[in-house]
């Protein structure tokens, strides 16, 4: 009941700072578990897909967003809350893997998640390599995995930018993806890495983004450094 209110009641404003638009809407299942993987640009695409989905799916967002102070965190850590997104830590060693368990039980019990192969937003628009708890997803639940390409998010919100600007999203959901050659195997880590290269290599056919191959977190590390080390 909060879930559908909190986007009866967020919808307006969303539909007119985003005039939201998705495509491929049949690909996601009426029943039963789907893991949707999407690239992702802004901190708004836990906002949009979410409300642009008919069922409820349920993304991991870093725990700043729930307990940022800024008048921006709390409006968007208030919509995250109501619309049941998971607060996870990324801080402690097995941070990761407490979030992907929390996540295989909402697929054991027929739910949708929502999950960002690349671990993090892309600091400059392009789709960097998958981090492959998308793959120990996959293969433990079973459950088919959806790609999605979020389109001018990064527009509306942009790292660091406080309030959002008009613009256009679109969102398209690509086919299902099952990975039936792995049924039999055990989830290994050549496994896991097969299945995360494959999703993301179906998220970049559908954004059309450059692929990077180095995790986005190390491009952002390097990024940092290298503006230390010109102060």
């Amino acid at each position: 009941m909060q879930y559908r209110l909190s986007r009866v009641v967020a919808g307006p404003a969303l539909k007119l700072v985003g005039r939201p638009h998705i495509t491929g809407a049949e690909h996601i299942p009426a029943a039963g578990p789907a893991i949707l993987a999407s690239n992702h640009l802004s901190v708004v695409d836990s906002i949009y897909l979410p409300y642009m989905v008919a069922r409820p799916v349920t993304f991991a967002a870093k725990s700043e967003y729930f307990t940022g102070t800024s008048m921006k965190d709390r409006l968007i850590g208030a919509y995250l809350r109501s619309t049941k997104q998971l607060s996870t830590d990324r801080a402690g060693a097995r941070a990761a893997q407490d979030m992907l368990e929390a996540a295989l039980a909402k697929l054991q019990a027929g739910e949708l998640f929502g999950i960002y192969p690349e671990g993090t937003r892309s600091p400059d628009g392009r789709l960097y390599r998958g981090r492959t708890g998308v793959g120990w997803l996959a293969l433990h639940s079973g459950a088919p995995v959806i790609p999605v390409a979020m389109v001018g998010t990064d527009h509306i919100m942009p790292p660091g930018q406080r309030v959002p600007r008009p613009g256009k999203i679109t969102i398209i959901v690509g086919e299902p993806l099952t990975f039936e050659e792995f049924r039999d195997q055990p989830a290994g880590a050549r496994q896991r890495r097969a299945v995360t290269d494959e999703v993301v290599q179906a998220i970049q056919k559908l954004s059309g983004q450059e692929y990077v191959p180095v995790y986005a977190s190390a491009h952002k590390e390097q990024l940092a450094a290298a503006k230390a080390a010109a102060s």
